[in-house]
């Protein structure tokens, strides 16, 4: 996996995260137990801090990077795939649908769900267990029940198929 530092900050990735191979994390990035960060990721720290917290996952393709503040991506959190998340806070366990945009000073509560291809406009706060649509997301609406379903499951999927993809995976 390609790390690199960048004027002295290193990324930090716990023992227990999982990397893909092709992923590339560059400056200020934390990775914490149980996360995992997938195939062609790029996380890049170099004007403030990345945190991706304990369980979450960043999936195929997304691109998260800071400006000036932190870039906290909450624990159990969600990124879809081709996500953009940009100098922005995600609460725990919200979840990220694919092709979305979160943008700067931008908060997305707790077991929230961004619906794919939403864009999340800067400083725009979505409220906990809310579904947030549109581009730009203006709609919250409550949690539907299969909605809720995708936001207290998808982590744990994620976390399990991390371990079949350390475990059973290999270059060709």
């Amino acid at each position: 996996m390609p790390l690199f530092s960048f004027e002295g900050a290193s990324p930090r990735v716990h023992p227990d995260a999982w990397i893909a191979p092709t992923a590339t994390l560059i400056g200020d990035v934390t990775v914490e137990k149980d996360a995992s960060i997938w195939y062609g990721v790029v996380i890049r720290a170099d004007f403030g801090p990345i945190i991706i917290r304990e369980g979450a996952n960043v999936q195929d393709n997304s691109v998260i990077h800071a400006n000036s503040e932190l870039t906290d991506v909450g624990k159990n959190v969600t990124v879809g795939h081709q996500c953009l998340v940009h100098d922005c806070t995600i609460g725990e366990q919200a979840l990220i649908g694919n092709g979305s945009t979160v943008l700067d000073r931008a908060v997305i509560g707790a077991r929230s769900l961004v619906a794919a291809g939403s864009t999340v406009t800067p400083g725009t706060e979505v409220p906990a267990e809310m579904l947030a649509m549109g581009s730009p997301a203006k709609k919250f609406v409550p949690l539907t029940d299969s909605a809720r379903m995708w936001v207290e499951y998808n982590a744990a999927v994620y976390q399990d198929l991390a371990r079949r993809h350390r475990d059973g995976s290999a270059p060709v």
